[in-house]
């Protein structure tokens, strides 16, 4: 299997690249850990397509490619996961697992009871989390890297918000499961395979009661995930991996 990396540049901007290239610590990597040589051949992720590639010239600095033949490759889960932001590193093991596993889209929120420090601190951890996600993609041969949001109040999240299936998990819902929420049969309009998907977890004390008002306001779903109370970061890998069984058994029941 060969090595797959996502491309730092491309030519042209628009449709589908032709050559492209990998910069500075991508670059540094292929030069001096695995001695890349020009007529070596790669996969290379270029404008969300993925093409393999064989490099025409190497330094420290960037390692230009060729691009040849587009390959197959799977696309993102359509599922935009809003995050109450939590202690830092259980956040970006969230963010870690949640690319793993194939978000489109992750947006950090600013809860009423996300701690002050954190909710300070959280718009200067954005590059961060951006680059975790891009590392995860490379890990999990992702051909696309998700979008991380710069971290939001939930009011502006809310509002925002255009998925027309939308889900909070919710500690005080005691009777619909996500899974029969996500459920599709012949009689009910709700799909998942062709729609987008929101899913919402709020912080370590849950959401408040204004907060869980704004999600009635807005249409949201209260769902449980069963009796045990998880972690913020364990409900969040959960409820995808439940979201991405319910989008195959749909995509599957509609081919």
């Amino acid at each position: 299997m060969r090595r797959r990396f996502i491309a730092d540049t491309f030519s042209p901007d628009t449709g589908h690249p032709t050559r492209a290239a990998l910069t500075g610590e991508q670059a540094a990597h292929l030069a001096r850990v695995l001695r890349a040589q020009p007529g070596q051949v790669y996969d290379i992720v270029a404008n969300g397509f993925l093409h393999r590639a064989e490099i025409t010239a190497v330094t420290d600095s960037e390692v230009a490619f060729i691009l040849h033949e587009e390959l197959e490759a799977d696309a993102a889960l359509p599922i935009h996961l809003l995050l109450a932001v939590c202690k830092f590193d259980h956040f970006e093991w969230a963010i870690e697992k949640a690319t793993e596993l194939g978000v489109a889209r992750i947006t950090p929120i600013l809860a009423r009871r996300t701690e002050k420090h954190l909710a300070l601190a959280a718009p200067k951890r954005a590059d961060r989390w951006r680059r975790i996600a891009l590392e995860s993609s490379k890990q999990s041969r992702r051909t696309d890297i998700p979008d991380i949001a710069d971290p939001s109040p939930l009011a502006a999240a809310l509002a925002a918000e255009t998925a027309p299936l939308r889900i909070l998990l919710s500690e005080t819902e005691q009777t619909l499961s996500l899974a029969s929420a996500l459920s599709v049969s012949p009689n009910e309009q709700r799909t998942t395979n062709n729609g987008q998907l929101s899913l919402a977890i709020g912080p370590e004390g849950g959401w408040t009661p204004e907060e869980m008002s704004l999600f009635t306001t807005h249409a949201w779903i209260p769902v449980t995930l069963g009796p045990r109370i998880l972690r913020a970061e364990t409900a969040a890998i959960a409820a995808i991996a439940i979201a991405s069984s319910a989008m195959q058994q749909a995509s599957a029941s509609a081919s």
